[in-house]
C-alpha cells in the first residue's frame, strides 16, 4: 500500500509519480474529445471566477476528470481531488495531475476501504469552501465526521443519481447543511452521460472482462432509468435478447413500449445469461435469484456503489471460488452450476473498462464547472437544499456542444415567438 508523500511540499497520495508522462498522454487524448470544457477553461483562465475558493472533489480519477480538474484550477480554485471509487482510479492520470499541474490528488487504484476514507479526509483537511461529489461519500463524511468544516462551505455539486437520492433524503430530514446543485439532473448530463455513456461503457466493460459474444444471449437489465435505458439499447444493438426488471410501473410500461420484455427478477433469474444492475439500491440480485440462475451466468453492476449484488450471500452459497479471468471470479454452487461475477460487483464500466467516452463527459464536466462558477457567484442567495441545474446553464452547454459538433438549429421568428406567448390567437 502506498503512503502519502510530498511533491515539493504538495500533499498527495498516488501510486507512482513516474507514471505522469503516460497520464499526460492519456489526458491530452481525452482533451481532444472535450472541446466544450476546453472553451470554458479558456474563459476561466481569463476571468478567474473561482479565485479564493478551495474545492474538495471526490470523483472518478480518470483522464476526463483530469480535464475538469485542470479547468477548475485555471479558474483560480485551490483544488484537492480524491477517488469516488477505488477501482476506477487511473494511477498514471493521478500522477500527472500532481506532477504537471500541482494538484493534490489522493487516489490509488485498488485502495481498501480504510485508505479510501483516509483519502476523503485528506481531501477535506485543507478546509474547503466548495465540494464536488460523485456518490455523496465526501458530503456524507462532512456531515457525519467533519462538521467543524461546514461553516466555511458555501455550496457543492453532485454528479450521480445515487448521490442526488442521498442528498434529497438529507434535505427531507433537515440534515443538509449547505446548498448542492444536482448536476446529474441537468438534461445535458443524464440524457447523454447516463444513457449513451453508461450504455456504451457498460457493454465495453462486460466484453473486455469476459470476451463473450452478446448476440443471441439473454441480458437482464435491472432498472430502467436513464442508465438502464442506455444499457438495454446498446445490448439490443449487439443482438442480445433483453429483459428489463423494474419496480416503477411507469418505467416498466416505457420498457415494454420500447420493445423489451418486462418481468420480475425472480422470473428472469433462470432465463438470463448476463445480468446488469443499475438501480442504486441494495441486494437487487440476492440469494433467491442466485439459486435459480443457470450454469455460467455472468453478473455485474453498473450502479455507483457495490451493494446491488449481494456478494456475501453468493459466497455463502458457493462451495468454492476462483479467479477465471483478471476481472472475473467464478463461484461454484454445485458441480453443474457456476455464477461468474465481474469486478467484485463494483462499477463494471470503470473497473473493467475506461468509463464513459470523453465526448460524453465533455458535457457532464462542463456542467460541473459552470455549476461551481454559479455557486461562487450566487451562494449568498442559496438555501440549504438540493437545486436543479439552472436551465440557462444547461442550455448553454447544449449550444456549445452542438457548435463544436458542427451542427446548427433554427431560431424562432418574431411572429413565432408572439404566437407561442399569446392566448388570443385561435385556429
Amino acid at each position: 500500500m502506498s503512503t502519502p508523500r510530498p511533491m515539493q511540499s504538495l500533499p498527495c497520495d498516488v501510486k507512482d509519480l513516474a507514471l505522469a508522462a503516460e497520464g499526460r498522454r492519456r489526458t491530452e487524448w481525452a482533451a481532444s474529445e472535450m472541446p466544450v470544457i476546453e472553451q470554458i477553461r479558456a474563459r476561466f483562465a481569463k476571468s478567474k471566477p473561482l479565485k479564493g475558493h478551495r474545492i474538495a472533489a471526490c470523483l472518478h480519477v480518470t483522464s476526463e476528470t483530469a480535464n475538469l480538474a485542470i479547468t477548475l484550477k485555471a479558474g483560480g480554485a485551490d483544488l484537492r481531488l480524491c477517488a469516488s471509487n477505488p477501482l476506477s482510479t487511473q494511477d498514471d492520470v493521478a500522477a500527472h495531475l500532481v506532477k504537471d499541474h500541482g494538484i493534490s490528488v489522493f487516489a490509488v487504484h485498488g485502495a481498501d476501504n480504510k485508505q479510501y476514507y483516509r483519502h476523503i479526509n485528506s481531501t477535506l483537511d485543507f478546509g474547503p469552501t466548495m465540494t464536488q461529489d460523485d456518490g455523496c461519500d465526501l458530503v456524507n463524511t462532512l456531515h457525519s465526521k467533519r462538521r467543524d468544516l461546514i461553516p466555511d462551505i458555501v455550496g457543492g455539486t453532485e454528479e450521480t443519481t445515487t448521490g442526488v437520492i442521498r442528498l434529497r433524503a438529507m434535505e427531507k430530514d433537515g440534515k443538509l447543511a449547505f446548498p448542492v446543485i444536482a448536476v446529474n439532473d441537468a438534461d445535458t448530463k443524464h440524457l447523454f452521460d447516463n444513457r449513451y455513456g453508461t450504455g456504451q461503457s457498460t457493454i465495453d466493460g462486460i466484453i473486455r472482462a469476459t470476451n463473450l459474444l452478446l448476440c443471441g444471449r439473454t441480458m437482464v437489465v435491472a432498472g430502467y432509468g436513464w442508465c438502464g435505458r442506455g444499457v438495454a439499447m446498446r445490448a439490443r444493438g449487439h443482438g442480445a435478447h433483453v429483459i428489463v426488471t423494474e419496480i416503477d410501473p411507469t418505467k416498466a410500461i416505457e420498457a415494454v413500449m420500447d420493445g423489451f420484455q418486462v418481468m420480475t427478477m425472480e422470473k428472469a433469474a433462470p432465463l438470463g445469461d448476463i445480468f446488469v444492475t443499475l438501480t442504486g439500491n441494495i441486494n437487487v440480485l440476492d440469494t433467491v435469484h442466485f439459486r435459480k440462475m443457470k450454469d455460467g451466468a455472468v453478473v455485474c453492476n453498473s450502479g455507483h456503489f457495490d451493494v446491488e449484488i449481494n456478494i456475501k450471500a453468493l459466497r455463502k452459497l458457493a462451495r468454492k471460488s476462483r479467479t477465471v479471468r483478471p476481472e472475473v471470479v467464478e463461484h461454484e454452487l454445485s458441480p453443474t452450476r457456476r455464477i461468474r461475477v465481474i469486478s467484485e460487483g463494483r462499477l463494471v464500466n470503470l473497473s473493467a473498462a475506461e468509463g464513459h467516452p470523453a465526448a460524453v463527459m465533455d458535457m457532464s464536466f462542463a456542467n460541473q464547472a459552470l455549476a461551481a462558477e454559479y455557486i461562487a457567484k450566487h451562494s449568498s442567495k442559496l438555501e440549504n437544499r438540493v437545486y436543479v441545474m439552472p436551465r440557462d446553464l444547461d442550455e448553454k452547454v447544449a449550444k456549445l456542444k452542438l457548435r463544436t459538433m458542427g451542427f446548427s438549429i433554427d431560431k424562432l421568428s418574431e411572429e413565432q415567438e408572439k404566437y407561442l406567448s399569446s392566448y388570443d390567437m385561435g385556429t
